[in-house]
């Protein structure tokens, strides 16, 4: 234990503590209208981002970039590889940007691109892509990896890839989420979709989750060739159509697991990624929460 795991640890926790919570979610959600649930989250912590007068998109995508927020902040009290872990986790951001940038060249309106700062793997050289041509070679240098092919759709799917791969070697205790979502990724994609996979995303999947589900033509089927550690997230699934309920309870053991987390002794890993778990399933709640507000 060194004295940057301790303030790391400490204010991990701090920052939990200062979450919406269940409670404060519901309250969001009870308003009477968009604007006074973007006027209330303001008085928040969330306040960091979320401005009174935004629009629904614009205050949910404040949420996340206030979560982004508290992730860098967290990074930068954490020793060199507290600070990694926390990187490696945050790439779904760097992965929201690439998006953002597909849609982008394909001449779409577009979101504001998140302000990585010393999270990012390969923002600073993607943004700057004018064709997906540039996109591929640029991620082929970078961490992320060459995604095999240049279609957006390929470019997206084998970014998730690498993704699940890169949090399964580096984040052990968040392995079986990395594999669930990976679960997930994989039946969206083949049985809801009805889409191939290219060869790479393919050699992904079977460094993931391995051979036998790749080829399943069915969501139990799927679930019964996967390994433990990712198949839970499919349990009792039967059609496609439901599978918004792996997705919902991926999330539910995500925060679960994530306050034993925070809940264990010490001054370590465990606390921290606990703390990102659980204010990521926070933010998530309080976005649905201000859509919830604008249907009143």
């Amino acid at each position: 234990m060194t004295a940057s795991w301790v303030a790391g640890a400490t204010r991990a926790r701090a920052l939990v503590r200062r979450r919406a919570g269940t409670a404060g979610a519901r309250r969001i959600a009870a308003c009477g209208s968009v604007s006074e649930a973007v006027a209330r989250l303001g008085d928040t912590p969330y306040g960091h981002d979320v401005r009174r007068g935004q629009s629904l998109a614009e205050a949910q995508w404040s949420v996340l970039a206030t979560l982004l927020w508290h992730l860098r902040v967290l990074a930068g009290w954490l020793p060199r590889e507290g600070g990694q872990m926390v990187r490696v986790l945050a790439r779904w951001f760097e992965l929201a940007n690439a998006d953002e940038l597909i849609r982008r060249l394909g001449g779409g309106e577009t979101e504001p691109e998140f302000a990585l700062g010393s999270l990012e793997a390969a923002w600073q050289r993607l943004r700057l892509c004018g064709s997906l041509a540039e996109v591929r070679a640029t991620l082929a240098a970078s961490p992320w990896g060459d995604p095999g092919g240049a279609g957006p759709r390929e470019i997206q799917l084998d970014m998730r890839l690498a993704w699940a791969e890169r949090v399964v070697e580096t984040v052990p205790r968040a392995r079986s989420w990395a594999l669930g979502a990976t679960a997930l990724l994989l039946a969206r994609t083949h049985l809801a979709e009805g889409a191939g996979l290219a060869e790479r995303a393919r050699g992904r999947c079977r460094t993931l989750v391995g051979d036998g589900a790749l080829d399943a033509s069915s969501i139990p089927e799927m679930a019964q060739r996967l390994p433990t550690a990712a198949r839970w997230v499919l349990h009792e699934i039967e059609d496609p159509r439901e599978l918004w309920r792996g997705e919902e309870r991926w999330w539910r053991r995500v925060e679960d697991e994530g306050r034993d987390l925070l809940a264990g002794a010490g001054f370590t890993a465990g606390p921290v990624l606990g703390a990102v778990a659980v204010l990521a399933a926070d933010a998530r709640r309080v976005r649905a929460a201000l859509e919830q507000a604008a249907w009143r």
